[in-house]
């Protein structure tokens, strides 16, 4: 080694180890040797906070108050191989390095760690791994990271500044059961043989009071479906702390938000322990992917037969062994947001399996209002465009109309986070879930996410197999009879992603369907994301009662519809 390359190195050390900020226009992301003995794949992200009280990973979000972020694919990547981040690397919020104020900065770095998967088509892909956090690259168990470090950045001065990823992040344990909540791992054999390795689908099953001291009793089961679960939410045996230390809500104007929530969580315990309480099995579904936190529970050309697995494969198992009914007249669905799009598609999708859906401001349900995008008429999703201006296409609103994000801001956020749909990110999923597969083994995207000029034939395909409001419109003559009375929808009419907007084109075909679809579309007066269908009670508390809020159709649908014979009783004690 040189003895200019010796100084040079140890510049770079201490940069890292003292106080004194570093002047750079550039910055060299390596790999420590201690962090990883092989060499690794995955997305590089490079990230500046002005904010110091927090990681700067922690301050990355959509919205133009995100921490800055920049990222970089790498493959094969060594101890100690540089990874150079300048001026014309894609950034967000500001789209170039060139473009941050000097100033002073907390900087960190992580890798997003990529596997190597091969395709039972044969095609071979890099993708992270589910590894235990729902496809949160901030704390997915293996990525790599940097200590954060201060510079002061200077983007006209010549200099480099070196951020070593020393740190790994730790693994995540499942959580133990309880007397209440059961761990249940299952392996899908359709979802291991499509993506070439063991694939399992975790449930969180939360059984009903003394369901151990009932071996005779079969239960009626809701699947609870949405986004990650961590463990069964919203359900607290015990009062809230009394030494919690609050966390604000500006969203709700609530200065104890969590408190509200131990608070609701211990209510709905209160109520599944009451005698008149029915005695039920609600599962919340762990289907993390290498694409996103959930699967959207259809199947899917990128991310496999979910829909199967989890109608064909998970459901009887679990049924089996937490001793369910296993018949479609006690099986039902609901959830909010995606959970509530999963909801609707698992019903219309298997009708004969599931008594009644349940869906809670559901992604869009009509892709001619796809957030606000017509994936069909218009010719870009970024901008309105006229013959001698544009104007930028906003995704995001509060219950004013205040615009928290354009839908170009929102697909360069993506863009930056993973390349071929890797970020994790709303779009990108819909494109996994949606989208036909590419010939380099990746999702076709439904527009170019630089440009946003809208690829017509992926649209297509998006509306012959997931346009909900499509597909009934085209099929209701045989599904009609066998959703009579299962598909209800809520919705609060300014949603922070105008998810009303296509819930309004689907309220349209449904008034006029015959047979009559018999059940039922709400809107929440000035409600946002994710109103459940409760009027007489603020958003802030009902997004909060999934859990038993539809108890009550659910019984009635049952007590309705049960074919001769049916157990109605024995669950029931």
């Amino acid at each position: 080694m040189t003895t200019k390359r010796l100084l040079a190195g140890l510049f770079a050390g201490l940069m890292l180890t003292t106080a004194a900020p570093a002047f750079c226009e550039t910055v060299t992301v390596t790999i420590a040797p201690a962090a990883a003995p092989a060499a690794l794949d995955g997305r590089v992200i490079l990230i500046f906070s002005k904010d110091g009280v927090s990681e700067p990973r922690f301050q990355v979000q959509r919205g133009y108050d995100s921490a800055q972020i920049f990222g970089k694919d790498a493959d094969s990547l060594e101890a100690g191989q540089p990874v150079r981040f300048g001026p014309g690397i894609t950034g967000y919020p500001l789209d170039d390095m060139a473009a941050i104020p000097a100033g002073r900065y907390t900087v960190q770095a992580v890798l997003h760690k990529y596997d190597s998967y091969r395709l039972s088509n044969g095609k071979t892909v890099k993708l992270p791994a589910a590894r235990g956090a729902g496809q949160n690259w901030r704390r997915e168990p293996g990525n790599l990271f940097s200590k954060p470090v201060t510079v002061d950045f200077a983007p006209d001065r010549a200099g480099d500044i070196a951020i070593s990823l020393t740190e790994v992040m730790p693994p995540i344990t499942p959580p133990a059961d309880t007397e209440f909540t059961r761990y249940f791992k299952f392996r899908s054999p359709s979802l291991s043989k499509f993506w070439g390795r063991d694939v399992f689908i975790n449930g969180h099953v939360l059984v009903p009071k003394d369901f151990d001291k009932h071996p005779e009793a079969r239960y009626p089961i809701a699947i609870n479906h949405g986004h990650f679960p961590e463990e069964f939410s919203g359900f607290r045996t015990t009062p809230p702390d009394p030494n919690l230390v609050c966390k604000p809500n500006p969203r709700f104007n609530e200065p104890c938000y969590n408190r509200i929530e131990q608070q609701e969580a211990h209510d709905f315990y209160k109520k599944w322990i009451s005698a008149d309480f029915p005695r039920m099995l609600i599962v919340e579904i762990d289907h993390s992917n290498p694409y996103y936190d959930d699967s959207y529970a259809v199947n899917s050309a990128n991310l496999g037969p979910y829909g199967d697995a989890i109608t064909h494969e998970f459901l009887p198992a679990l049924e089996k062994q937490f001793r369910g009914i296993g018949a479609g007249w006690a099986r039902f669905t609901y959830g909010g947001s995606t959970g509530g799009w999963e909801a609707l598609a698992v019903q219309i999708k298997y009708p004969d399996e599931y008594n009644g859906a349940f869906g809670s401001c559901p992604d869009t349900v009509d892709f001619r209002q796809t957030k606000v995008v017509n994936i069909y008429d218009d010719a870009n999703a970024f901008w309105r465009i006229g013959t001698f201006g544009r104007t930028p296409v906003t995704v995001n609103q509060n219950y004013l109309g205040h615009v928290g994000w354009t839908n170009e801001m929102e697909n360069r956020y993506e863009r930056v986070l993973g390349s071929h749909s890797r970020s994790g990110g709303q779009w990108d999923i819909w494109d996994a879930v949606y989208s036909p597969m590419g010939a380099d083994g990746y999702p076709m995207p439904i527009w170019d996410k630089t440009s946003g000029v809208i690829d017509k034939k992926v649209a297509a395909h998006w509306r012959d197999n997931y346009d909900l409001r499509f597909i009934l419109a085209r099929d209701w003559p045989t599904l009609g009879p066998k959703l009579a009375g299962k598909l209800h929808i809520y919705v609060g009419d300014m949603d922070n992603f105008h998810l009303n907007n296509a819930v309004y084109l689907m309220e349209d075909f449904l008034k006029t369907a015959k047979p009559a679809y018999g059940g039922e579309v709400r809107y929440g007066d000035r409600a946002e994301h994710c109103w459940n269908g409760d009027p007489s009670l603020p958003n802030a508390i009902t997004r909060l009662r999934y859990n038993s809020m539809y108890v009550p159709k659910m019984l009635a649908r049952m007590q309705a519809t049960a074919p001769a014979g049916a157990d109605l009783t024995s669950w029931r004690y």
